[in-house]
């Protein structure tokens, strides 16, 4: 039980040992606690493995390590500091009552960051307006890049999506002891953190871990096949000079790896067809049965779990080529596999924007990435009845650079709740619309209480393509996506 105090911390005892928090102006946060231990030594490359039972109070008022090992903030939009130290298999838990008796609805959040980087410490997911409304959040880090997502024949695939899955079950087992209940999960997460959604609905592994989930802007990379992450360690093996083994990587230095991994990741003509991020999840065919789009388009994933999803209308928009030119987008919209009919319904769709072969180029990756799967994913649900909410986020800061489009991240603040925060308005813009993040972030809230979004926010169904537009009036449109689902949508199994 927490002690009974005014004091400004608060300690809970937990399966593993007691825990340490600090109060806030809406509950407790709890951070930086072991859901694992440390992945160094002979566990750096193995399947994460349970933390050690301690007896002396753990200190949990300060985030814990992060598997980012540099700062990204020249190329992201939200700021995820890096921290050192060893035991980066860590969660924070921000929790509105931290009694065993309280029962309430848990969200659990996977950053993104491309699978490479990222951060759970980072301002935005401050957990503070959950608890405002009765929810507790548990944020979490997991191994990136070489590390989390290389295959290695001397190694366990995956080890990244079994760390998601390590603490899934951390939650299942522990939060109760911080008021959350087990059987009330919601797992959600964006970019990299919504491709981690979207594939633990894959995961047999995960399933009994969660009852619902929210996949923002989620994407999986494709092709992700083991012979195309059979191909991967190849090319490390022939950039890098080291062979792509457990045995090889385990005493190199974090500079190192991440040099390793920059070599990988260049652009090249040895690439082949290899997806754009080389470093994810891939179906490993144990793990991950199958890839991730066809199980949820053409599988059981994801069978009984509602499911709420979406992306910016311009993701990538703000991330041009500016010397692209208009033989550049030709080329881009043959190689992601429109022919000309269908290149000339993209360039009609997106009239508005010709003469500008940049932003088009960015669009093209922003439909091909994010919009057109999502649509795929929802189209699929709806017909074999699986409950599933559709929204696109429009609202667009003032920020220099934002153009007036609804870039990549620039929803989370608003389904946070957390406006106020570090680097919102160097995002955003002055004053962004705190009646929008009233609204989005009570459906976030509804949603995970209630397995519902909310009476204003139908079902998506095959016959309406009902989806919510979040923007200076939220609203509903029915099948508002239609251009981009005949560019770039692929048949839907039958039945």
């Amino acid at each position: 039980m927490p002690h009974e105090s005014a004091t400004p911390h608060v300690t809970v005892r937990t399966p593993h040992g007691p825990v340490r928090g600090e109060r806030h102006a809406t509950g407790v946060k709890f951070l930086g606690i072991p859901y694992a231990q440390p992945p160094v030594g002979a566990l750096r490359f193995a399947a994460p493995v349970p933390p050690e039972p301690w007896t002396e109070v753990l200190d949990a008022t300060s985030y814990g390590p992060t598997a980012q090992r540099r700062q990204f903030a020249e190329v992201t939009t939200i700021p995820e500091p890096s921290i050192p130290g060893a035991s980066t298999l860590n969660l924070n838990v921000f929790t509105p009552d931290p009694s065993p008796a309280a029962g309430l609805p848990v969200l659990v959040w996977l950053h993104g960051g491309g699978f490479v980087a990222g951060s759970a410490a980072s301002p935005w997911y401050d957990g503070g307006a959950f608890n405002r409304d009765g929810v507790v959040l548990v944020s979490l880090g997991y191994r990136l890049g070489i590390e989390g997502f290389l295959q290695l024949p001397d190694a366990p695939d995956n080890r990244g999506v079994r760390d998601w899955i390590a603490a899934l079950e951390w939650v299942r087992d522990t939060i109760a002891s911080f008021g959350g209940d087990p059987a009330k999960v919601t797992v959600a997460g964006q970019s990299a953190g919504g491709g981690a959604v979207q594939t633990l609905l894959a995961t047999p592994a995960a399933q009994g871990l969660f009852r619902a989930a929210i996949s923002a802007s989620g994407a999986v990379m494709e092709p992700q096949s083991r012979e195309v992450a059979e191909a991967v360690s190849r090319l490390f093996a022939r950039r890098t000079g080291v062979p792509a083994t457990a045995a090889a990587l385990q005493d190199a230095t974090d500079a190192e790896l991440l040099a390793h991994q920059d070599a990988l990741g260049a652009p090249g003509p040895d690439r082949g067809q290899l997806p754009m991020l080389v470093l994810a999840p891939f179906a490993d065919g144990e793990l991950i049965p199958q890839p991730v789009p066809d199980a949820l388009t053409a599988g059981d994933a994801g069978e009984g779990i509602p499911l709420m999803a979406g992306f910016t209308a311009h993701e990538f928009n703000g991330m041009p080529q500016p010397d692209a030119t208009d033989a550049d987008l030709s080329g881009l919209l043959a190689a992601l596999g429109l022919d000309e009919h269908h290149a000339r319904l993209f360039r009609d769709t997106y009239a508005s924007y010709a003469g500008d072969p940049a932003v088009l180029s960015g669009q093209a990756v922003t439909d091909t990435t994010f919009r057109a799967p999502g649509l795929a994913i929802a189209d699929a649900r709806a017909r074999l009845g699986r409950p599933t909410w559709l929204y696109q986020f429009d609202w667009a800061g003032t920020a220099p650079g934002c153009a007036g489009m609804a870039y990549h991240c620039t929803d989370l603040p608003f389904a946070f709740d957390v406006l106020d925060a570090e680097g919102v308005t160097a995002a955003l813009g002055e004053n962004p619309a705190q009646h929008l993040a009233d609204a989005m972030h009570a459906a976030w809230v509804a949603f995970v209480r209630d397995l519902d979004p909310g009476p204003s926010w139908p079902r998506y169904s095959r016959e309406g393509r009902e989806t919510m537009i979040w923007d200076e009036s939220p609203r509903i449109e029915r099948d508002p996506l239609s251009a981009v689902r005949e560019t770039w949508a692929r048949p839907l199994p039958r039945g």
